[in-house]
């Protein structure tokens, strides 16, 4: 048994002390003198089989925290090597919402490296003690975890690094290579033992649409992905596990994953559950898009495999597919269906090669966007507007949660044109997923959930946010109607949207909130944003041209000249976004100079993006 398991397993039950007597001379003492020499175990014993992952069998009563030190029994000598010039760092500062951020790769001025391996190692062994102690794991088996990742350059150093953690922390690893994120909260699903699934929890190491030099991590149990509360228990964990690790930690959980990993082509199983939900909804025809011509723009992120493992098996053809091959510098465009240059790309490739429809992924495939044969975008407003179409045409009457930047036309469109109702709630996939799942759950149906960002999760799909199975929505109604004589193409998408109102005028403004401002006092930039956000609240009252939304639930939102603007606060930075959409770009100009008017005074906050916008236009 290696000095890691014991020595981690001490450093999580010192953790769990700390946070059970915080403000207590535990909280400072509980550790510290005693994290070398292994001995703070209250009259326990140590103990495991060859089958289970290390488990800690209390063998009497504690009589307090840390009170009675009893022999901790072990055939390991103790761990006493400590890892020499280990970088600081500030583990609360990955959290990015419910995922963790940081920079993986150096070369980029003012962004230092702070996701580097010996950090990746302690986050996956800390998700490995949060893990057992969720699923309340008793030795009879050991726990599983598969890892994957998009094509960034640092994923394969990083999945080794996080092999090691899961590893370490005894746990078996099994690593799926280049991957989705959706076919990652899959694999907790998918019941096929010789695929050795389903796992118990999983790691997907992406960072999305960022630049090459970022990376991340996004958590998965069959529960669903973690949420922000998990994400901060497990870097405080990983904070703890990262400062006392040793030497012999990291050589004895190299060993161990040397043992432990096991390699598996998990795509394979994901693909081909994607291929059998278009035959199914076409009446179990083999080749049910035979005679469609279907491009896609993979932005050389992880959704390569789209064209040649989903489109092809079902008879379309796929000449003009562009950018499928995996590049973690990503040459050619931004993987983002929010990207103008990126959509540009997917339109363009549609018209040159009069394709029937584009399909356009971000570099993890949790998000997507498409085109049909004239060039017209299926994304944002539009995008949330055709899966509304198709799903209440499943589900009629149903409620469709979505983000706080949706536009007022779509609000008329789900309810008079679709029948449904509309949930305008906050941003954030995983806010809009949750509160889908809390209106079902006090009696109110609801079955999609959906960004402006090109993330959505339907509640027949497990609630996956899964940009694939968004666009097997998408062709499901391509192959249905062929099937039942509609004619070919995409007009069938293109009459969905009929009736849907668009503004003529739509831009999204960041304003920042300069932290190092004397007027934030040293507050903290939550705190000023509110007070903004109050203030502009208060003033728009006053103004009789304009009218709050009586139902918000994210930041001020307000209706006037014609159009609304919505000024709220970022999840994640120091910074107010501000959406204006209106009939014109004068009615636009009109209502940013009622935000600029009520928040002119608060000289942190930098104006001039809103500035600069009701001048030049």
């Amino acid at each position: 048994m290696s000095g890691k398991v014991v020595h981690n397993v001490f450093v999580s039950q010192c953790y769990l002390q700390n946070r059970q007597f915080v403000g207590t001379q535990y909280r400072r003492d509980s550790c510290a003198p005693y994290v070398r020499n292994l001995l703070p175990f209250q009259g326990g014993k140590l103990a495991w089989t060859g089958i289970s992952s290390m488990q800690l069998r209390t063998l009497s009563k504690h009589q307090g925290p840390f009170v009675n030190r009893g022999t901790v029994h072990c055939n390991v000598a103790p761990t006493t090597s400590a890892v020499p010039s280990i970088d600081k760092v500030d583990f609360l500062k990955l959290q990015n919402g419910s995922d963790i951020r940081g920079v993986a790769v150096a070369g980029v001025e003012g962004e230092p490296v702070n996701l580097t391996e010996q950090v990746a190692e302690a986050i996956a062994a800390a998700f490995a003690g949060w893990l057992v102690e969720k699923k309340k794991a008793d030795g009879s088996r050991r726990l599983r975890v598969s890892i994957g990742h998009d094509s960034r350059i640092s994923a394969q150093r990083l999945q080794d690094a996080i092999s090691r953690g899961i590893a370490g922390a005894g746990l078996d690893v099994v690593q799926y290579g280049l991957a989705s994120t959706p076919a990652m909260f899959n694999s907790t699903l998918t019941e096929d033992h010789g695929f050795l699934c389903p796992v118990d929890g999983s790691i997907m190491i992406t960072a999305s649409h960022l630049p090459y030099n970022r990376n991340g991590f996004k958590f998965f149990t069959n529960a669903g992905g973690l949420g922000k509360a998990d994400i901060k228990d497990i870097l405080e964990r990983a904070a703890v596990i990262y400062n006392n690790f040793t030497v012999e930690d990291l050589t004895n959980s190299k060993e161990k994953a040397s043992t432990s990993i096991r390699r598996v082509d998990y795509m394979t199983i994901y693909t081909s559950d994607l291929v059998n939900a278009v035959r199914k909804a076409a009446g179990n025809i083999e080749k049910p898009l035979e005679g469609f011509h279907i491009v896609v723009d993979a932005g050389n992120g992880a959704g390569g495999f789209f064209a040649a493992k989903v489109l092809e098996p079902l008879g379309a053809v796929t000449t003009g597919s562009q950018f499928l091959e995996p590049d973690g510098l990503f040459p050619n465009h931004i993987p983002n269906p929010e990207d103008k240059t990126a959509m540009k790309a997917i339109t363009q490739a549609v018209l040159d090669n009069k394709a029937d429809l584009g399909i356009i992924f971000d570099t993890d495939v949790d998000r997507s966007a498409a085109v049909d044969s004239t060039g017209r975008e299926f994304n944002r407003n539009r995008l949330i507007a055709l899966m509304s179409a198709i799903v209440l045409e499943e589900h009629p009457g149903t409620t469709i949660v979505t983000d706080s930047v949706t536009s007022d036309g779509l609000t008329t469109f789900i309810e008079k044109k679709l029948g449904g109702k509309h949930r305008r709630f906050k941003r954030g996939y995983k806010n809009v997923i949750d509160e889908a799942i809390r209106l079902n759950s006090i009696g109110e149906e609801s079955h999609l959930a959906i960004e402006t960002s090109g993330h959505g999760a339907l509640k027949e799909n497990n609630w996956l946010d899964d940009g694939a199975y968004l666009m097997v929505k998408i062709l499901n109604k391509l192959a249905s109607a062929r099937a039942s004589g509609m004619g070919g193409g995409s007009t069938v998408l293109t009459d969905l949207v009929q009736g849907l109102q668009e503004a003529a005028f739509a831009v999204e403004l960041r304003l920042k909130i300069n932290q190092d401002h004397p007027d934030l006092k040293g507050g903290s930039f939550r705190n000023y944003g509110e007070a903004v956000l109050k203030h502009l609240e208060n003033s728009i009252e006053s103004d009789p041209k304009l009218q709050k939304a009586s139902v918000n639930y994210e930041g001020v939102r307000v209706s006037g000249f014609g159009g609304w603007f919505l000024l709220r606060l970022s999840l994640h930075d120091p910074v107010l976004p501000l959406n204006i959409e209106a009939s014109s770009n004068e009615d636009a100009v009109k209502l940013g100079l009622a935000v600029l008017a009520a928040i002119n005074d608060f000289s942190a906050l930098d104006k001039s993006a809103l500035d600069k916008f009701v001048q030049v236009s």
